[in-house]
Order: structure tokens, then sequence, then C-alpha cells
């Protein structure tokens, strides 16, 4: 046994070492022809990859615009690629018009619409607008109410029954009202635990001066809640839901003809009544350079105590703009390099680089008075500062130095992308004409805004960044235990430190 596995060993080591009847290895496998002797890359046998040119500039397209009898604005967008309609009705009826004391009043309003109009009550609304595929919606924001329906182009006709019925004919029922009001406040209650909610109202409450019409959330307080009765939802519907100040925008495969038909049939009886409309905001503001705002006297650091919160959210704000000023269409190019996309700076620095955050953003706002800027942010609590200076810093370069070559280009790819996709769908492109018409711009304004977002060029793009990112005012909320922030504020320099309740008390 042992001299036959000697023999097969001998064998082996014949073979390995080229003896007689191994198989001699061949030749060493050719080169690669694209890979010369100097290790560099020959020309690709396709010929040259060939440059982009540069992508053809996207002008949204203009609804055309006109007035029915009785008074209702009409904007009007044909688009008959897929059988599918999209309107939107909007009225100057958002939280800014809210009384004093009652914040959440219009949300409430628009919220009782659909909770039965007409003969159906609001199970036989919901039932119906189910059966026929249709997306019913009511809300309010900051500057205006509104009623979007999308459905199917056959079925558009029940539907607009149902349309019409809520925008012209809610029941606003007591029993009704008092279920929509429990969940209000249970709504509110449960906005105190969730602390990227609690850090928007509070920035609200400390950015604006005491009175300003966006000084409260949109859904109000649980102070307001309580003082919100029926009658006053009766009253806010008649003031401001009226036919005379409200525009409707419709998207879709439907033409002039059908539109009217359909208006004629659902708001024939919606009449504006004897009574003036309310002033109030209803005329544009004033340019951002003639409003001469005060800004406040220094730098301000609130903290919002959450005993024990493994995070803290973090949240730097300061005045932005009015959707009325020319900046808003050059600034949404700049909250992109900063923190309006994934690989924005904000994000890479404090999620990618350091792990601090799972995300963190920024935006401007868009509304008919100055709205915000604010950079946001869930981190850590153990390293809420160095965060928070993170943040700073890089808020500061870009104010500073503003974007880069290469996100100047990137900007303007991504914001021509965003803009395409907004008009590629009825629904979407809706919801951009009635954001529009709600806050009181004219038709064009998208086509007008995307041409001077297109043109803007590296020097204008800084000079935006430098006028509405200069944090020496701002103001700077963090939600989280204060007993673990507070050290690390004061080990990056910051003393001075105010406190807030939840919903900015």
């Amino acid at each position: 046994m042992k001299r036959s596995l000697l023999v097969l060993g001998a064998l082996a080591l014949l073979a390995a070492c080229g003896g007689k009847g191994a198989s001699r290895p061949g030749p060493p496998p050719a080169r690669s022809a694209a890979i010369s002797d100097a290790g560099a890359v020959a020309p690709d046998p396709l010929g040259p990859r060939p440059e982009l040119a540069e992508a053809a500039p996207f002008t949204p397209p203009i609804p055309i615009q006109y007035k029915r009898p009785n008074g209702t604005e009409v904007w009007l967008l044909e688009r008959h690629g897929l059988p599918i309609v999209s309107m939107q009705l909007v009225v100057p009826a958002g939280a800014a018009y809210d009384p004093d004391g009652k914040g959440g009043l219009a949300a409430t309003t628009a919220n009782m619409l659909d909770e039965g109009a007409g003969k159906r009550g609001p199970l036989d609304l919901a039932r119906e607008a189910d059966r026929l595929g249709a997306t019913l919606r009511t809300g309010a924001l900051a500057d205006y109410g509104f009623v979007q329906l999308t459905v199917l182009k056959k079925n558009l006709g029940p539907a607009s029954d149902i349309f019409g019925d809520v925008v012209t004919k809610p029941q606003l029922n007591p029993v009704e009202f008092k279920r929509v009001h429990d969940l209000w406040e249970n709504s509110l209650r449960a906005r105190q635990s969730e602390p990227e909610a609690v850090a928007g109202v509070v920035v609200a409450r400390k950015v604006y001066s005491a009175g300003h019409p966006y000084a409260h959330p949109i859904d109000g307080t649980l102070g307001s809640a309580a003082k919100v009765t029926l009658d006053d939802v009766k009253k806010f519907y008649a003031t401001r839901w009226r036919p005379d100040h409200a525009r409707l925008v419709v998207v879709g495969d439907v033409t002039r003809a059908e539109v009217d038909a359909m208006l004629d049939r659902v708001f024939g009886t919606w009449k504006a009544p004897t009574v003036p409309a309310p002033v109030d905001l209803l005329v544009p503001p004033a340019p951002l350079s003639g409003r001469g705002e005060p800004p406040p006297v220094a730098r301000r650091v609130v903290v919002v105590d959450r005993p024990d919160a493994p995070q803290s959210v973090i949240a730097v704000a300061r005045p932005g703009v009015s959707a009325f000023d020319e900046e808003s269409a050059i600034l949404p190019r700049v909250n992109s390099a900063l923190g309006g996309s994934f690989t924005s700076r904000l994000n890479q620095d404090l999620r990618e680089e350091h792990g601090w955050s799972y995300g963190a953003h920024s935006r401007f706002s868009f509304t008919r008075m100055r709205g915000l800027f604010v950079a946001q942010a869930a981190v850590h609590t153990e390293h809420t500062g160095e965060a928070l200076q993170a943040m700073i810093a890089d808020i500061g370069v870009m104010s500073k130095a503003g974007l880069t070559d290469e996100e100047v280009e990137k900007t303007k790819q991504l914001a021509r992308a965003e803009l395409v996709e907004t008009f590629e769908t009825v629904q979407a492109a809706a919801a951009r004409l009635g954001r529009n018409a709600g806050v009181g711009h004219t038709p064009d304004h998208e086509a007008a805004a995307s041409r001077l977002m297109v043109r803007a060029d590296k020097g204008q793009l800084k000079k935006a960044a430098a006028q509405f990112l200069d944090l020496d005012t701002a103001v700077i909320v963090i939600v989280g235990p204060r007993a673990k922030i507070e050290p690390q504020l004061k080990a990056i320099g910051i003393t001075a430190v105010e406190s807030s309740g939840t919903e900015g008390q």
C-alpha cells in the first residue's frame, strides 16, 4: 500500500515538473488590444464617446384663463394624452385668515366640507367617490383653502356632482363637527410628542412677531381649538368660500366647452353674496425690498425640553422670501445644493460623513407674504452640539462663497428635471398650478419663473445665497433633553438659551 502511494506521488511530481507525458501549458493569453504596453487605454474601436448637448430649456405650458358669470376664474390646461381630469378649486381662506385666538379655523372649515354635502352624508359621499375611482381631498394651507378632485374622464360627470356639492353645499352638521373637533384635538395632543412637528410650530412662533398671520400653525393649538365653534365654521365658510374670489384649475382630457357645461350644472346656484369680500390679504404684498421688516436683534437659541429623548431635532430658521419676489425663482437652486437633495451639503455632512443623522434637509417656503428658510435634522442627542455647529458652518460657507461650478450645473439640471416631472402627470400639474393660483399668481407665473431659474448664473446664485442664508439673526430651535444639550451648546460657544413649550408658549 505504501509503495503504491509512493509511485502515485512520484508520477504526480513528474507531471507537475513537465515530465514526459505531461501536458505543457499554452502560451500566455494575448493582451487585450485596448491596453498598450505603457498601460494607457487605446482608442475605443467604436469611436469617441459623443458629447451630450445641453438639455433644451423646458417651459411649462400656460393654461388659458377666463371668468365665469359668477366671478370664478378658470385656468384650463388641456392634456389629451390620457383619459384623466384633475381639478382644484382654491379660495383665499387659509390659516393666514384665522381670527385672533382661533388658529385652525380655516383648516377645520376645509375639513368639514366633505363631512356631508348636498344630499349625501359623509359615508355616502366617501363610498360614491370610491366607487367612481375618484380622489377627493379638502384642506387648507397658509394662504388658501382648496378642494381637489382627480378622476377618469368617463366618470367626470358624477364625480363633478360630488365636487360641486362639497364646494357649494356642505352640510356643516353639528354631529360631524363634534367628531371632527374631537379628532382635531386628539391630533394636536399627539403633535406634542412629535419632535419635528414641535420644531415647526416653535420656529414659526419665534421667527414671526406676535399676531403675524403666519405665526401660528395651520392646524392651530389646543388653546385655539377649544375656542372654535360650529358657528365660527359657518361664518368663515360664508365669508371666505365665495365664487367671486375663487379660482378653479382644470387639467386633463377635457375641453372648454365640456368644462363650461360641467360648471353650469354643478356651480349653477353658487352666487356671490351681496356683502363685499374682506380686503385684508387679497392684494398682493409689496416686493421684498419695499417691506422694510426690521430683523431680530441677534441670533436666538430656543430649547424645548424632552427629557431622555434619544434624538434631538435641530431647526435653524430665518425669514425667507415671498412668492412674489423675483428671488423665489432662484433660491430653489441654492437650496438644492445646500439641503434640498440627497447629495446636498447638509445631508452629506451630517449623514454620510459623520453619521449623526439619518437625514438633513432645508427648504424655502412658498407663501404670499414673506415665508421662512428652515434647515432641519434629527440627530443623536450626544452629538447635538457638533451637528448644530456643522449646520451653521455649512450654511455660512454657502452664504459667503455661493455654489461651486459643479453645483451650479447640477442644480440647473435638477431644477429642470423636477419641473418636467411636475408637468408630466395631470394631477401634479393641477397641484402646481393650484398652488400658484392660491397665492395669487397669474397663469404664466411658472413659465416666467422657469426662465429666471434656468438663466441664473453663478454670480446671481451667490448673491441670493448671501442675502437669504445669513444666520446672524437666525432663530435656532432644538427639541431634546435640555440637561444633555446645554453643556454641548456651551462647548461650541452658545451660553444664552431660551426655553419654550411644545406650542411655542
